[in-house]
């Protein structure tokens, strides 16, 4: 049997570097600066009254969950919930990304079901601040 360096399936080398796109493009979002895209009272409005049922139907209809798993917690992309970035920011990034991810124009998922989806990513548990974790507090 020859064991030798075996290409790996064309497949697999694509999978691999959309995951890595992925992770890339997402991983932009993190330098973000929040305040570099100032939320207006209406898209304030709109993450207030989002839909967080619809938000979770549209997050895994449109496949988030293949890059950001099934809560936004991360996966091969990074966590994008709960949101750290106003709803006005997330709207602007994801209809022009960078990187790998694909842009999600307004005729794609409209910016209602982008608040339904942020809401839903707001409703995610989120994580316990490292001072309340006596392990972490020695």
């Amino acid at each position: 049997m020859d064991h030798g360096n075996k290409s790996q399936p064309v497949k697999f080398k694509a999978l691999r570097l959309v995951a890595i796109g992925c992770a890339f493009a997402a991983a932009s979002l993190i330098w973000v600066q929040p305040g570099a895209v100032a939320q207006t009272p209406a898209t304030a409005q709109k993450a207030a009254s989002g839909n967080v049922e619809n938000g979770k139907k549209i997050y895994l209809a449109k496949r988030c969950w293949e890059c950001h798993d099934y809560e936004g917690q991360g996966g091969s992309g990074p966590r994008i919930g709960p949101p750290r970035l106003p709803l006005a920011a997330v709207i602007t990034y994801i209809r022009a990304p960078k990187g790998q991810m694909p842009p999600y124009l307004a005729k794609v998922v409209s910016d209602a079901e982008v608040a339904d989806i942020y809401a839903f990513l707001q409703s995610a548990q989120k994580p316990t601040p490292a001072k309340d974790i006596p392990l972490l507090n020695f």
